[in-house]
C-alpha cells in the first residue's frame, strides 16, 4: 500500500469513526456519554448539550468526507489539522475536569495524535506532474501522396 492510500484510508476511517460518535450521541446520548470520560454527565434538561456535541461530531465527519469525495486533499489536510484540535481539547477537558485519566489519553489523546498524523501525511503530499500535452495528444497523421500512375 502506498502512501497516498494509507493517507486516505486514515482519512476515511476517522471519518467514519466521528460520524459514528456523532451519531451515537443523537440516538443514544446517556450511553454515549458514559464513555467520554467525565466523572457526571448532563441529566433531565442538560442532555441538550449531548445532542449539540452529536451535532459538532456529525458535521466533522460529513467535512472530512466532502474533501475527500471532492479530491481536495490539502484542504482536507488543513481542516484535520484544524480538526485535532477537538479532540486534544477535550482531553485538556477531561484531566482537568477529574475524569478518567485513560480515557483522556487513550481515547481522545491517541484520537487527537492519529488526527494530526493524517494531516502531517496528507501536507506532505505532492501534487502529480502534469502530463505534457504531447503525451495525451494523438500523433499527427500525415499522408504521403501516392506516386502518380502512368
Amino acid at each position: 500500500m502506498n502512501v497516498k492510500k494509507f493517507t486516505t484510508t486514515l482519512a476515511a476511517l476517522g471519518g467514519l469513526f466521528i460520524v459514528y460518535i456523532g451519531i451515537a450521541y443523537l440516538i443514544a446520548p446517556q450511553s454515549s456519554a458514559s464513555g467520554f470520560g467525565l466523572p457526571s454527565r448532563p441529566e433531565h434538561e442538560g442532555t441538550a448539550f449531548l445532542a449539540v456535541k452529536g451535532m459538532r461530531d456529525l458535521g466533522t465527519g460529513l467535512v472530512v468526507f466532502a474533501l475527500l469525495l471532492t479530491g481536495h486533499r490539502r484542504a482536507l489536510g488543513w481542516a484535520m489539522a484544524a480538526i485535532s484540535f477537538i479532540p486534544a481539547g477535550d482531553m485538556v477537558i477531561v484531566l482537568s475536569n477529574e475524569g478518567s485519566t485513560g480515557k483522556a489519553l487513550g481515547i481522545h489523546g491517541l484520537t487527537a495524535v492519529l488526527v494530526a498524523l493524517t494531516a502531517g501525511l496528507l501536507l506532505r503530499e505532492r501534487p502529480a506532474a502534469p502530463v505534457p500535452a504531447s503525451a495525451t495528444a494523438p500523433a499527427a497523421v500525415t499522408r504521403v501522396p501516392a506516386p502518380a500512375a502512368r
